[in-house]
């Protein structure tokens, strides 16, 4: 099994696990007792990304997870398998299925169960059981995307000690 390939400015806590064909980018965070577990195809997560507390990243074989940059994955959610672009939110307890593409600043709510091969258009505010589109996000949305991001970037470089 392949190691992880960490960037020296990627903060790691002490609890997550990151095992097999993972890339993290630089100013990502990945906190308390995150999985992200690329066994079988590969994981990679773009520079100021986090991944929140209990967070799930996995791979299929033949389905490798790209996450992009400035991406928020909430606590607990998972990504299986799927493209999740720039700046987009993805709320607590969310579950992306195998197959999917969520595009450039959207939100997928806090519980929202997004279905395989589902392809989310970029600028889409997502929610329910299966997942659906409900509007397009603002402008003062979207904005606050890389704020949230960056926020977590600030808090990482100053674990860092950078």
């Amino acid at each position: 099994m392949k190691e992880p390939v960490i960037d020296k400015r990627a903060y790691i806590a002490s609890s997550a696990d990151v095992i097999g064909d993972v890339t993290i980018g630089p100013m990502c965070s990945i906190w308390n007792h995150a999985t992200i577990r690329a066994d079988r195809d590969t994981i990679t997560i773009g520079e100021g990304s986090n991944i929140q507390d209990n967070a799930v990243i996995h791979e299929e074989k033949g389905l490798p997870v790209t996450i992009g940059k400035y991406v928020t994955v909430g606590h607990s959610a998972i990504v299986h398998g799927s493209y999740v672009d720039d700046y987009s939110l993805i709320g607590m307890h969310a579950t992306i299925m195998n197959g999917c593409h969520i595009g450039k600043n959207c939100i997928i709510g806090a519980g929202a169960l997004v279905t395989e091969n589902t392809v989310i258009p970029d600028d889409s505010l997502v929610m329910g059981v299966p997942a659906k589109v409900v509007k397009k996000v603002s402008p003062s949305q979207k904005a606050h995307f890389k704020e949230n991001a960056m926020r977590y970037v600030n808090e990482a470089m100053e674990l860092l000690g950078d």
